[in-house]
């Protein structure tokens, strides 16, 4: 009868070799083996004819072909009467992806499978590591986290790593890797785990590709020393709303952090205005507590939950940048402006079908008046609704200055003003300006310059309105060089 039996041949010794896949592979008239480049298969039973798949290495350009060939032939083995019994390193189900795809095939195809369990080199690691693998400890594969830009772990527990198996890859993890921990972060290489060549060696995560390595080489990468995953903050916030946490923040509602909300924003573009990291660092995370905070309110509320945030988020991110993660070709950023503008059409057209909806909607309501009209003038633009040159944009603010001038109701002035205003607005659009940053800019600017008066006042023990005008409008000047 066809079958497909799976077998694990340990981590690297024959002693590993459990009691059941000896019997297994003695019973057997022939083993087929992933790669005979195991230590147990010198000391496997004399009975079975041994066959291979090594030469499939050299045959194909990577990886992936080599894996869909043996899968196909191991079906093909295993379709015949009298089945076959397919052998890999350590654990058939730990990073063995031929496993998992002949397992998946022969479901589809009805041919019965038998995993014979094997030592993985996970047990073997945790004792060279004197480590509890239920303390929080991460798996993953090498070459899954070089396929990312950003590594998917969590810092606040530990990670071991599994086939850092040359120097080259050793390199690309570390890069990877930085993006999460510091180049002196604490890792371990632990090269051929339980048996007698296991070596362990600490140092530092930017030293993990100054030596060679093997396919039986881990990277074992410390916890943190502080706290720095995301989960983490997710639970504080969540104890601080719960009834053993702070009657403060569990009274807090949306409504309740929505002044908060903004503050935090505010103090964020003063940390960008000037360019000062610690402070950056600082206001982040202050902001990233009110995300938190109302995703947690939400997640009592039933609304929603922070995982939904991040999906929505992330879809949107991927849907909007087809030329990222899918095949749209773009010359230029422009280009993406373009598709951008045109996805989003098509997100609010489906969102409100059979609902009226205008370019300007979606700009919120409650930012700054400026900021506001610089959006304004921005979506406009991309329509091609941007006509006016610079000149004719400064003869329109030259205008309003002139009605502000001349006005002499109240209303009438404010209305010239608002012109002016959005003129300049306007202007900024068209020279890539943000017009919120450059008012800012020159807020700081200002600012400085009158610190400087008034400390010249004082130095001169008298005090900034006693000054006479002469005097002051000098000091202006000088503040200025």
């Amino acid at each position: 009868m066809s079958h497909i039996t799976i077998v694990g041949l340990g981590p690297g010794t024959f002693e590993q070799l459990t009691q059941e896949a000896l019997t297994t592979l003695s019973q057997a008239s022939e083993v087929w083996l992933r790669t005979a480049r195991h230590p147990v298969v010198s000391h496997l039973p004399a009975g079975p004819a041994i066959h291979s798949f090594d030469s499939l290495y050299e045959e194909a350009r990577t990886f992936e072909e080599v894996y869909a060939t043996i899968v196909q032939r191991v079906l093909a083995l295993g379709a015949r009467a009298e089945g076959v019994v397919y052998a890999v390193p350590g654990h058939p189900l730990v990073g063995e992806a031929t496993v998992t795809q002949i397992l998946k095939a022969a479901r589809e195809t009805g041919i019965p499978t038998r995993i014979v369990s094997g030592l993985s080199f996970i047990e073997p690691t945790l004792t060279a590591l004197a480590l509890d693998a239920l303390d929080g400890l991460q798996i993953v594969d090498a070459l899954d986290v070089i396929g990312s830009y950003y590594p998917i772990l969590n810092p606040d527990r530990p990670a071991l790593i599994a086939q850092v198996y040359s120097r080259a890859v050793a390199s690309d993890l570390k890069l990877v890797l930085m993006n999460l921990y510091s180049d002196e972060h604490q890792t371990a290489l632990v090269d051929a785990a339980g048996t007698a060549a296991e070596t362990v060696i600490w140092g530092p995560l930017y030293e993990i590709d100054h030596r060679d390595h093997t396919p039986l080489t881990s990277l074992y990468v410390a916890p943190l020393p502080y706290v720095g995953g995301f989960e983490h903050l997710l639970e504080t916030v969540a104890h601080l709303r719960s009834p053993e946490g702070c009657p403060w923040d569990r009274e807090q509602t949306h409504a309740s952090l929505r002044e908060t909300l903004l503050e935090e924003t505010y103090e964020v573009l003063e940390a960008l205005d000037t360019e000062d990291d610690d402070a950056l660092r600082e206001e982040l995370g202050d902001l990233l507590l009110q995300v938190v905070m109302h995703a947690q309110i939400a997640g009592e509320e039933g609304a929603f939950q922070m995982s939904d945030v991040i999906a929505h988020i992330d879809a949107k991110l991927k849907r909007r940048h087809p030329h990222v993660w899918g095949a749209v070709q773009v010359a230029d950023a422009h280009e993406v402006i373009v598709n951008w503008e045109a996805i989003k059409h098509e997100e609010r057209k489906n969102a409100r079908a059979g609902k009226a909806r205008y370019l300007l909607d979606g700009v919120p309501k409650t930012l700054p008046a400026l900021a506001q009209a610089h959006a304004y003038n921005s979506r406009a633009a991309r329509v091609g609704l941007d006509m006016v040159e610079i000149a004719a944009d400064v003869a329109h603010m030259q205008q309003a200055v002139e009605t502000f001038l001349q006005a002499y109701a109240v209303e009438e002035r404010g209305a010239a003003l608002g012109e002016a205003l959005f003129a300049i607005a306007q202007s900024a659009g068209r020279l890539a300006l943000d017009p919120e940053a450059v008012l800012r800019e020159a807020n700081l600017r200002f600012a400085r310059r009158m610190r400087y008066v008034e400390q010249a006042a004082r130095e001169k023990g008298v005090t900034l309105a006693s000054l006479d005008a002469v005097e002051r409008l000098r000091l202006w000047r000088e503040s200025a060089e």
